[in-house]
This record gives C-alpha cells, sequence and structure tokens, in this order.
C-alpha cells in the first residue's frame, strides 16, 4: 500500500475512538496488566501516545518544513510516561489523548501538505534522513502497532483461564 495522507489521516483519527471504546471503565487488572518485567501496560501505552502527541509527531513534522535536515530532531523519550502519567487516572489518559490527538491533527491540516511537502527530509537522530511523509506513515503504523500490543497484553491476561482453546489461538504460541 502507498502512501497516502488522506488514509494515514484516517487512521490518526480513529485511534482515540478506538482506544476509549476498547479501554474505558474496565476493570484494573485489564489496564494494568502486562507481560512481565519491562513491559507496558494499556494504561502505560496511552501515557505513551500522549507524549508522542506532545513531543514526536508534530514537532518533527514543523522542523522538517522549517530546518529541513540542517536541525536534528530531538531525541524521542520512550519511557516519559511513567512520571508524567503517575496519580492519572486512564479515564483522564483517554480525556488527554483525545484533546491532543484533536490538536494535532488541526495542526496537521494547517500545515496544508502537498505532494512536494511531503517529499521534504529531516534528519532523525537515529535514522538519519526521513522524509515527512514517511514520519507521517509511521505516526499512522506506530498507531496501529500500538493497538495490537494493548490486545496482545490483553488477551495474555487469560493464558491460564482459555484451557485448551489456547492451542486454536496463535497468540500464545509466541
Amino acid at each position: 500500500m502507498e502512501f497516502e495522507l488522506e488514509q494515514a489521516v484516517a487512521i490518526l483519527r480513529r485511534t482515540p475512538q478506538v482506544l476509549d471504546a476498547l479501554l474505558r471503565n474496565l476493570p484494573e487488572p485489564w489496564v494494568a496488566g502486562n507481560e512481565g518485567p519491562d513491559t507496558w501496560s494499556p494504561y502505560d501505552v496511552v501515557g505513551h501516545l500522549i507524549h508522542g502527541e506532545e513531543t514526536d509527531w508534530i514537532p518533527r513534522a514543523r522542523i522538517i518544513l522549517a530546518r529541513g535536515e540542517s536541525q536534528p530532531f530531538t531525541p524521542f523519550d520512550r519511557f516519559a510516561m511513567f512520571e508524567k502519567s503517575r496519580g492519572k487516572s486512564l479515564a483522564e489518559l483517554l480525556d488527554a489523548f483525545t484533546a491532543r490527538r484533536r490538536e494535532s491533527l488541526d495542526a496537521l491540516e494547517d500545515l496544508r501538505l502537498t505532494p512536494e511537502k511531503l517529499a521534504l527530509c529531516g534528519t532523525h537522530p537515529e535514522f538519519g534522513r526521513v522524509t515527512l511523509a514517511q514520519l507521517i506513515a509511521s505516526w499512522a503504523a506506530h498507531d496501529l502497532s500500538h493497538l495490537v500490543q494493548i490486545s496482545r497484553v490483553m488477551c495474555k491476561q487469560y493464558a491460564g483461564a482459555v484451557g485448551p482453546w489456547k492451542e486454536f489461538m496463535p497468540i500464545y504460541s509466541k
């Protein structure tokens, strides 16, 4: 599938609704469970997504448009959510993510991206040269990968409870 801005935005626009429908008002074990040490719970993932809205996607798009490759992106702290989310309820995080995503999509629209702008390059601190189109495609894929992660983590909470059906669920064989 080739990148098309409208198709990426279609995913980005839906992610807050999907998370809200999946996670809001669930009992704590569903949203706090993880896959073991150094793994993330659904609660952690929502915090991570908020941090990305605040410091990653749109700020990096603006750097590409204003400075091109001359200003490398600020490194992204993938673990900032552990401190930033401390003491907040999942409902607060879901509301914050919805608001931040709305602001991000409004900002994205205000950039009035053209094919020429999407081809502009920036400098990622680890990957080097990246295009604005790659950044936005990664934003949508990042959302989808975290939705998969949340579903996987939640599913694994019942790994011991599904009995013999486990053999028919590929998620448990990994």
